[in-house]
């Protein structure tokens, strides 16, 4: 391993507070919302979850790089995020499976990034001021950094997912499966089709603004609306979609941003939350069997709790117990639930892989 050149990198937040540290990734400029995710483990997962995208990471656990990148472990075919954050960055890698260093991951994917920060200190920040844009540099200080970051655009009113979504569709699975599911591709992470794929299910994953009648044409047996990135109340496209499939009446899950397209065709608003919920152990209460999961999750939107219970059309199923928001809801008199969390949890607890038992067995409930 090459010894590394030490640069001096900054990192501009929009309220003002600059961060001095060292370059590493790729050498240049990135903005995007800055976000923290709290996970121990999973950096690889995180940095190419298509639900990142545009967003700067800051990672809260303290050693970052230390166990280095895997082809299995990503979740799109590459890193979705704009920047990186973190306090101590190795170089080098301990994991004997390991196919290469994250640095030359970054380098490959682009990725721009500052470690040697006090990480503590920003996200008690983050959490104190909210969610806000920043830019990352390794070339740029002062006015000229200033001028680049007013240049980012907000994260609210943002339309993304048809920039990470499929071009073509495609297949997943085995071909002679008995249980058919249309995925409408969001910015869908892999692990949710394996999870699929894994129970017996052939999916065929359709570009984001495909329509209903396009994805109904290949005869599905059930459908599923993916996580992703941006505002959905900016995707007026995928809540036709959903409602067209509300209507059929056919099982119908979603995840994520999945569930909030899903909470809007029910007539459901959504918003900017404070600053999200990112990491590995957000704690949900299932509200029918009453039980607790720790749960994976990635979102900064949220649905409107009051209208939640103000609606005749749908009901919550679970609660996140921190902050009391809605995780999940099903559709009164429909084959359709969706929640806020990643079930297919990677990385991350499998406490909520069931939701995905459950999904099968209303497709075999319906085909029957």
């Amino acid at each position: 391993m090459k010894l590394q050149k030490r640069e001096k990198a900054y990192l501009l937040l929009a309220d003002g507070m600059v961060f001095e540290g060292t370059a590493i990734g790729k050498k240049g400029t990135r903005g995007g919302e800055i976000c923290f995710n709290t996970g121990m483990t999973g950096y690889q997962e995180i940095y190419s979850d298509p639900s990142y995208y545009g967003q700067i990471i800051v990672n809260t656990n303290s050693h970052i790089g230390n166990y280095g990148t895997i082809e299995e472990e990503q979740e799109s075919n590459g890193a979705k995020i704009s920047g990186i954050v973190v306090n101590d960055y190795s170089y080098l890698f301990s994991r004997k499976t390991a196919e290469g260093s994250l640095q030359e991951y970054l380098e490959k994917n682009e990725v721009v990034g500052i470690a040697d920060i006090d990480t503590r200190m920003l996200v008690r920040h983050i959490r104190n001021k909210g969610a806000m844009n920043a830019i990352i540099s390794s070339e740029l200080s002062g006015d000229a950094l200033q001028n680049e970051l007013d240049k980012v655009p907000s994260m609210a009113g943002l339309e993304l997912s048809s920039l990470v979504s499929t071009k073509e569709p495609y297949y997943e699975g085995d071909e002679n499966s008995e249980i058919k599911v249309a995925v409408l591709d969001l910015g869908i992470k892999k692990n949710i089709l394996r999870n699929l794929c894994s129970r017996g299910i052939y999916c065929k994953v359709f570009p984001a603004k495909t329509s209903f009648e396009e994805m109904q044409e290949w005869g599905a047996d059930g459908y599923f609306i993916s996580n992703g990135p941006g505002d959905p109340s900016a995707m007026p496209y995928a809540v036709e979609t959903v409602k067209k499939i509300m209507d059929k009446d056919v099982p119908l899950f979603g995840i994520c941003l999945g569930h909030q397209i899903m909470a809007i065709a029910c007539g459901i608003s959504t918003y900017k939350m404070h600053h999200g919920h990112r990491g590995l152990n957000h704690p949900i209460k299932n509200v029918k069997s009453g039980l607790s999961e720790i749960t994976s999750q990635n979102h900064g939107f949220a649905i409107s709790e009051k209208d939640v219970e103000n609606s005749e059309l749908v009901e919550a199923t679970h609660i996140h117990l921190n902050d009391k928001t809605i995780a999940g809801i099903k559709v009164k008199g429909k084959k359709a639930f969706c929640v806020q969390y990643h079930p297919e949890s990677s990385p991350g607890p499998h406490d909520s892989r069931y939701l995905f038992d459950q999904f099968i067995e209303l497709i075999r409930e319906s085909k029957s």
